[in-house]
């Protein structure tokens, strides 16, 4: 018979609906289904998945209100690692047993199995680690991207921002959350220079801290709310705050007188498009930082595909500091 391939997928119930913002809207919807795969094409690879997280884009694709949206039904899924197992006869860079990671998002990568054309692709060298190789795509280059791109940074240079992928210091860290203490040790032994939680911004102790050392020249927002606009505070006069991320799903808002008398920059950041602009993805460059030791597979939780609805709801709960990686 034909070849199938396994894996989740979200379909619509009336028009274009899709899963509302809880874990049980999700979950309503939320299918595990076989489908059977098209035939190869010429230019077409067949690929076996290995593996692939859950990430903030994929719940807000799923949701509809991300700016690329899927035709329902879709299969979820913008990052991944997958084997070639066969090639048509027109594809001329990828050979049986390459590893391949997406080279565009909406590609659909929570399945077992996967027809696509070459051009969708990239090999990954296979001394790359299975899980680092499955995170590689988004993050990390959204974090090489946006200190390289936005401000001229020499060592020493503080840069404020979110997360394992930039460390120098963290924003938007709630006193709160239950994991705080081995938040900071984790974010500490990566090579952060100071950790604060967003209440620290507001207090006098920044002052202290900016003592000994220069205010941020580059500021890194995922969260946006309350917690950006205090960071914003700490900023140099002319310095840049770039936005990638609105976790909190709350408006960046910026006093009148940070652009009058500080002369700061806003700017945004999405990956997806920086890939259309710029037609590459700088995967060589970042594989020999995994080799080097200076990228490392984040904090993760490898779960089954079958138990995709508990990864999911995983994956929605707050101060989530383990990232949900699929094994397919």
């Amino acid at each position: 018979g034909n070849a199938v391939s396994r894996g989740t997928g979200w379909r619509s119930s009336a028009g274009q609906c899709r899963w509302g913002n809880s874990a049980a809207s999700l979950m309503a919807d939320a299918l595990l289904k076989e489908l059977e795969l098209p035939a190869l094409g010429h230019s077409d690879v067949l690929i076996k998945m290995l593996a692939a997280p859950i990430n903030p884009a994929d719940i807000n694709m799923i949701q509809g209100t991300y700016a690329l949206l899927a035709p329902l039904p879709a299969v979820p899924g913008n990052e991944g690692v997958g084997r070639v197992l066969e090639v048509g006869p027109g594809v001329v860079a990828l050979s049986p047993g390459d590893c391949v990671i997406p080279a565009d998002a909406g590609l659909g990568t929570w399945r077992t199995h996967a027809v696509l054309p070459e051009a969708n692709l990239l090999r990954v060298p296979s001394d790359i680690p299975v899980l680092c190789a499955a995170t590689l795509s988004i993050n990390p280059c959204t974090a090489l991207r946006m200190l390289t791109d936005f401000e001229s940074l020499e060592p020493g240079t503080l840069c404020a921002g979110v997360g394992d992928d930039l460390i120098s210091a963290s924003q938007g860290l709630s006193p709160s959350r239950p994991d705080l203490s081995q938040l900071v040790e984790r974010l500490l032994a990566l090579g952060a220079d100071h950790v604060v939680t967003e209440d620290a911004l507001r207090k006098p102790e920044m002052k202290e801290i900016f003592k000994s050392i220069p205010k941020p020249r580059l500021a890194l927002n995922c969260v946006g709310g309350r917690s950006t606009t205090e960071m914003l505070r700490h900023l140099q006069p002319k310095g840049t705050m770039v936005t990638y991320g609105g976790m909190a799903k709350q408006p960046v808002t910026v006093p009148v007188s940070a652009f009058i008398f500080r002369d700061v920059r806003l700017r945004g950041f999405w990956m997806t498009q920086w890939k259309k602009d710029h037609g590459e993805l700088m995967v060589d460059s970042l594989c020999q930082m995994v080799r080097k030791g200076q990228l490392s597979t984040p904090a993760c939780t490898a779960v089954p595909l079958e138990d995709f609805r508990e990864a999911l709801v995983a994956s929605m709960q707050p101060f989530v500091s383990s990232k949900q990686i699929l094994l397919l």
